[in-house]
């Protein structure tokens, strides 16, 4: 296997995160008071900081103190730099950023049926979402869905969608994935990917430009224009740019048959976007700070689930820990009985500034990021 194989992604990271790796050897990183063995004394300068030797990096180097604590011994990592236990795990969870991951591996380690009915999720889901479900994603239950989806004619990414009458269109099914697992701060629930043609593209109760506004967005354009006096509502029901902003648009069911709504519900999608709500309960808001005592690890994010469909989605999730608004749906039939009015766009901000600052908050008003769907 090659060099360029083994592929660790860190698509999370900013630029920020390199100077870790130099924090982590810092003399701050030695408890005061603790002893050094025979081979490993200490040289005190004027300014009695206590230096690491290269031999403090090595395992064995020196006689181990029982009684310092197990989360500052040092060790080195893939790349042989030195990090101490911390600085990839917080309370037995393993950061996001020091998850390896290989695609060419991974897809070298698949049976050869499976690489094939595998490969629209090898090339478009994100990465950091893929190396957490790559185990889900080999299960029987989702091997039997992509057999289900193959004889749909959803086999690989540039597969018509008009031809096969199946919505969103195969390339476009992972959208939601775009936005970085490590960067989500908020997740809209949604149930069935829109049915009508061309309207559908993989971020739920969001249409491409040119495709006229659905009912249900109305209203959510409605809430947030009460919410927020200023916002003027667009012409276009594009939501890409709140996807970019940190918003997960995820559907319970992630494909549909054409005009046959909840055409593939029960066929295994239900399975895997709970894992998917799971992963994100996890580790959503991984990379929101830049700390790098709590980076990496999921520290809460925001869900909004309208109507009971998606509120049984969430009713597992722990509420200390995120902030769960729950309401009526947007839809015309539902959106006066709790939707509109419920002030979760606010809330849902305050929130996020409070817990992340006020960068963290989403820009609700800007929906001309970008000039079609993703």
């Amino acid at each position: 296997m090659t060099d360029k194989a083994r592929v660790v992604y860190l698509e999370d990271v900013e630029s920020t995160v390199s100077s870790t790796s130099k924090a982590d050897i810092s003399p701050a990183d030695t408890p005061k008071g603790s002893q050094e063995g025979p081979s490993q004394k200490v040289k005190t300068t004027t300014t009695a900081k206590r230096q690491r030797t290269l031999m403090d990096l090595f395992p064995g180097s020196r006689s181990e103190n029982k009684s310092e604590p197990a989360a500052k011994k040092l060790k080195l990592t893939a790349s042989g730099t030195a990090s101490t236990a911390t600085s990839s795990k917080i309370s037995g969870v393993q950061k996001l950023n020091s998850i390896p991951f290989s695609l060419s591996e991974f897809i070298e380690s698949l049976p050869e049926e499976h690489r094939r009915l595998l490969k629209l999720e090898c090339d478009c889901m994100g990465k950091s979402w893929l190396k957490l479900l790559k185990d889900e994603i080999k299960k029987p239950y989702f091997i039997a869905l992509k057999q289900f989806l193959w004889q749909e004619g959803v086999q690989g990414p540039d597969d018509s969608s008009k031809s096969l009458k199946v919505y969103p269109s195969p390339r476009n099914i992972y959208s939601w994935s775009n936005t970085p697992l490590g960067k989500v701060k908020v997740v809209i629930v949604g149930q069935d990917p829109y049915h009508g043609a061309n309207q559908a593209h993989g971020l739920c109760f969001s249409v491409p430009k040119g495709v006229a506004v659905p009912p249900s967005l109305r209203n959510i354009y409605a809430e947030i224009k009460a919410e927020y006096p200023e916002f003027e509502p667009p012409k276009h029901g594009n939501l890409t740019a709140w996807a970019e902003n940190g918003v997960l648009m995820l559907n319970t069911c992630l494909t549909v048959k054409a005009n046959q709504a909840g055409s593939h519900s029960g066929k295994g999608w239900e399975e895997f976007t709970d894992k998917v709500v799971d992963v994100v309960d996890k580790y959503g808001g991984a990379n929101l700070v830049q700390d790098s005592d709590v980076s990496g690890v999921g520290r809460g994010v925001v869900f909004l689930a309208w109507g009971a469909w998606a509120a049984k989605r969430v009713a597992k999730l722990n509420q200390t820990k995120h902030l769960i608004l729950t309401s009526a749906h947007p839809s015309p039939f539902s959106a006066h009985k709790g939707f509109l009015g419920n002030g979760h766009f606010k809330a849902a901000n305050d929130w996020l500034e409070k817990k992340y600052g006020p960068d963290s908050k989403v820009e609700w008003c800007q929906l001309d990021g970008r000039e079609d769907g993703a």
